[in-house]
């Protein structure tokens, strides 16, 4: 059979006779075939497709907006074109009713995803870092329903989470349909969080750079064309269907002088201190709930309902806090009126995602950092009047600098700043407080909100750097499963005769009862000031290294650790510890461990650099 004739099969003989059967050429198979050939092999196909990642992405963010507004219109009475946390006041059974419900709707959810067996979702980070970017769209447009349920019924949280999510499911189904590699895929689910971002802001950089830092873990020439090209389409496609939902507009910043920058580095530190309790009181609300024992489903409606009170006491404590922002900053409130909205909208946002309610901090950060920025503001005019510090500084600055503390990504907080002020003068100032404020969140506290959350559920990652890879190289792929072994009751003459000079270099030792009792060295074995005692010398009396050993299920990092404590060249693999584990099932040489480990970090840092 010819193996230039399009569209057949080919066949050729393999060194041992049997019939290979090779795969068709890519002229010959489905155009789905082409197509992901060619978006595998061209950079401008990715970038492409990219592009197009970034339009549904704007499609879906503008489209779960204006869901949720309508939402707040038709349950809250507001007008179609006011903000629900704007508004004088709200009817009071509406403050209380709608959240609960919205809370019940949210639980029952999740009763129905439970008895189904449903798995917990994968968000952008975890995804990235865990998985190799594998996202389950599925799961994501339910996690963006939520989001839409919980924001439009008055939950203290914004849309940016569901944003995200839909954003990088759609990007990650489209890669595996693809059949991308595994930097690629990655790479398309920053593109869709940047989008997601870049959209609802209308700020291309910083959905950009939100991917660069806090979804892909890295910049690097192998994904700024491909995040670039997703922010910008999205960004477009945002404004051709009306606009971002969360465009920004300040007054701009008059006279930024260099003792400045230590001021508005100091409300950075205090927005450190602020964020961190923040995260930390979250987790311990979520403890609460789950102490008072009520069924989970009915935890978001009773966080409703708390959400619901305090707005009675403002309305600014409901949704996002767009509107809020927008009435807030412009006036000149009091100290007093300042640290109750901070401290009533933190508490809303504490009960709300501690209760179970789905969304994000990231507009809530804002929103909050503008309400401190203006009280360090109101602190400096007050003590420190000589100065001249611009209030509007101070307020950028607070936006900036909380919500790094709390969502992380300095520079993503620094363009935002920039692009809704176009105000170049005051950039460095607040990059140099966003700065100094993620530094001391990492020295002091290491998560962001989003890794603080899986860390709660048991996951051990920072960022989105990829160290997925890491956890599928294990002991127990790794290992060499026939170790030579000998009993500890063995004398070292018959050490001798089974093992004898150049056969090997380590034997594993045995019990009485085959579990492991330490490891000999062939070469240590046969030194000649041994030869008096060989008839009589036990190998197990000799053995080294008889409680340290490695699991099948560690990863090859905690492998490489355990071989540099114990100076040690070969370690043997049991099969579990304590009285019933112990048996040796294989073994494996820290050379080995090494090589593998470089291979693959190798592979990795090609993926970030761009190299083929």
């Amino acid at each position: 059979m010819s193996a230039s004739e399009p569209g057949r099969l080919r066949f050729r003989v393999g060194g041992d006779g049997l019939r290979l059967r090779l795969p068709r050429p890519v002229e010959a198979r489905g155009l789905a075939a082409q197509l992901r050939t060619a978006v595998r092999s061209s950079e401008i196909m990715l970038v492409m497709v990219a592009a197009l990642i970034g339009v549904g992405a704007g499609i879906m963010v503008t489209a779960m907006s204006y869901v949720s507004q309508l939402a707040h219109v038709l349950f809250f009475g507001i007008n179609l074109d006011q903000r629900l946390s704007a508004v004088d006041h709200v009817s009071p059974w509406a403050a209380l009713l709608v959240p609960t419900a919205a809370g019940l709707l949210i639980g029952l959810i999740e009763l129905w995803r439970r008895l189904r067996g449903s798995r917990v979702p994968v968000d952008p980070i975890e995804a990235n870092a865990l998985r190799g970017g594998r996202m389950s769209l599925k799961d994501s447009m339910v996690v963006s329903l939520q989001t839409i349920i919980s924001n439009g019924g008055g939950a203290s949280v914004g849309l940016e989470a569901g944003y995200t999510q839909i954003g990088a499911g759609l990007a990650s189904r489209l890669g595996l349909w693809l059949r991308l590699r595994r930097k690629d895929l990655r790479i398309m689910v920053g593109c869709g969080a940047a989008a997601a971002i870049a959209a609802a802001f209308g700020a291309p950089l910083t959905g950009a750079f939100y991917a660069f830092e806090l979804i892909v873990g890295t910049y690097s020439i192998g994904n700024v064309a491909a995040v670039t090209a997703a922010s910008l389409s999205a960004t477009l496609t945002a404004a051709a269907l009306g606009g971002a939902p969360y465009a920004l507009a300040t007054a701009p910043v008059v006279g930024v002088h260099p003792i400045h920058y230590l001021m508005l580095m100091a409300i950075g530190l205090f927005a450190c201190a602020i964020g961190i309790g923040v995260m930390q009181m979250t987790a311990w609300v979520e403890r609460a709930f789950e102490w008072s024992r009520l069924p989970k489903w009915v935890r978001p409606a009773v966080g409703g309902l708390m959400v619901g009170a305090l707005a009675l006491i403002s309305p600014q404590v409901l949704a996002a806090g767009h509107g809020a922002m927008r009435l807030d900053v412009p006036l000149n409130l009091p100290m007093k009126a300042l640290a109750l909205l901070i401290g009533l909208k933190l508490l809303g946002a504490m009960i709300s995602l501690g209760s179970g309610f789905r969304g994000g901090l990231f507009f809530a950060s804002l929103f909050v950092g503008a309400l401190i920025g203006k009280f360090s503001a109101a602190v400096y005019g007050r003590w420190l009047p000589g100065f001249g510090l611009d209030p509007t500084a101070c307020v950028l600055t607070g936006m900036g600098v909380f919500a790094v503390a709390v969502v992380g990504g300095p520079l993503t907080m620094s363009f935002l700043v920039l692009e809704t002020t176009g105000d170049f003068t005051v950039t460095a100032p607040i990059l140099a407080a966003c700065v100094a404020t993620s530094l001391a969140v990492r020295e002091t506290f290491g998560y962001s909100f989003s890794t603080w959350r899986l860390h709660l559920r048991g996951e051990t990652i920072r960022s989105a750097h990829d160290v997925g890879w890491v956890r599928s190289m294990t002991v127990g792929k790794l290992m060499r499963r026939d170790p030579r072994t000998i009993p500890a009751a063995s004398t070292l003459a018959e050490f001798r005769r089974r093992f004898p000079l150049g056969s090997g270099t380590t034997v594993v030792v045995l019990d009485p009862t085959e579990h492991y009792a330490g490891l000999v060295s062939i070469a240590d074995l046969h030194a000649t000031e041994l030869d008096a005692d060989k008839d009589t010398l036990k190998i197990g009396d000799i053995a080294k290294l008889p409680e340290v050993a490695l699991l099948p299920q560690w990863n090859i990092k905690e492998a490489l650790a355990v071989f540099e404590r114990a100076e040690a060249e070969t370690l043997a693999v049991v099969d579990g510890e304590g009285d019933t584990g112990g048996k040796v099932i294989g073994s494996i040489t820290e050379a080995f461990a090494t090589r593998r480990y470089a291979e693959e970090l190798d592979k990795a840092n090609q993926g970030v650099m761009g190299e083929l």
